[in-house]
């Protein structure tokens, strides 16, 4: 059941996914996806450790407030424009906030995928006393700002994308979806209907498309961050990045492990930028052991500290 969290005129959606008693975490989906692109099976994984687990719609993105349209061009545009095109960084960290408000969660595990990871780690950041460990796959670091992001970008996988054209229909919805898996997913993962399936029922059932909308997609990734480094996280933090991943670079991983005190980094051997059902198990056992980890550690003033 969709509930609804407020960022003074935004309304954030959000989802109980189960677990409730667990240990709290808070999933973060990346750049033009709905809550609903979080796979039932790594979500059940995710339960099965003992997490009690929630999922929200970025702002522009699923059930949240979309803003107007501006001219602001594709999201590659978006993201090298030195003005954010509607809202700040710091705007998306604040409504991941609100859901925590919404719940009665005074902290949370957060766990961001793709872009999604980018607006865990400003949110521990920014919000430090309410994260309790901060887990991030396939993202770049914070830090990163214009031209510097093209480091970390495999530019070859841009061209597939712009080369997607299906009709707007539940088919055509289907074969776009399947399509960007397949550009996301390692050369050895195979990927069909059915592992995509889920995700387009789910928008249909709530009448979304997220994926489709490009406008929406550079209002988030021109969201400009005026906040502090990454040095300032004080969560145990993990992160997780597929070693076959076609669209970010490992760098960006690494990247971020060593700007982090403390901070641990797993590479997956033939893993891409789609969470394929492969990693759903592992990943788990990830954040249970990085729970874990911040269980031990003792908090002053509300902070986690190694």
């Amino acid at each position: 059941m969709t509930r609804f969290a407020h960022n003074g005129e935004i309304q954030i959606a959000f989802e109980d996914l189960g677990g409730a008693g667990g240990d709290p975490l808070l999933l973060v989906m990346g750049l033009g996806t709905s809550r609903f692109w979080w796979p039932d099976g790594l979500v059940a994984e995710l339960v099965g450790r003992g997490f009690h687990v929630v999922a929200y719609d970025q702002r522009d993105a699923g059930e949240s407030t979309h803003l107007p349209n501006r001219r602001i061009g594709p999201p590659v545009k978006a993201l090298l424009h030195r003005k954010a095109p509607a809202y700040s960084a710091e705007d998306l960290t604040d409504d991941a906030v609100a859901v925590l408000d919404a719940l009665g969660w005074e902290g949370a595990h957060l766990f961001g995928h793709s872009m999604g990871g980018l607006i865990a780690q400003r949110t521990a950041i920014r919000h430090p006393k309410r994260v309790l460990s901060l887990a991030t796959s396939s993202a770049v670091p914070s830090d990163t700002k214009g031209l510097r992001v093209l480091r970390y970008l495999r530019l070859t996988c841009l061209p597939r994308f712009a080369r997607l054209h299906h009709p707007e229909t539940p088919q055509g919805n289907l074969d776009l979806a399947v399509a960007l898996a397949r550009i996301l997913a390692a050369p050895s993962q195979h990927i069909d209907e059915q592992d995509v399936r889920e995700f387009v029922d789910k928008e249909t059932a709530h009448q979304v498309t997220s994926f489709r909308d490009q406008k929406a997609q550079s209002r988030q990734i021109g969201a400009k961050w005026h906040g502090r480094p990454l040095a300032q996280i004080t969560a145990p933090t993990l992160v997780l990045h597929g070693e076959r991943d076609p669209l970010l670079r490992v760098a960006a991983a690494r990247d971020i492990a060593d700007a982090v005190p403390n901070a641990r980094v797993r590479t997956l051997p033939g893993v891409g930028h789609f969470l394929a059902r492969d990693t759903w198990a592992t990943y788990a056992d990830e954040l249970r052991a990085l729970a874990n980890r911040a269980d031990e550690q003792p908090q002053i003033d509300g902070v986690t500290h190694g």
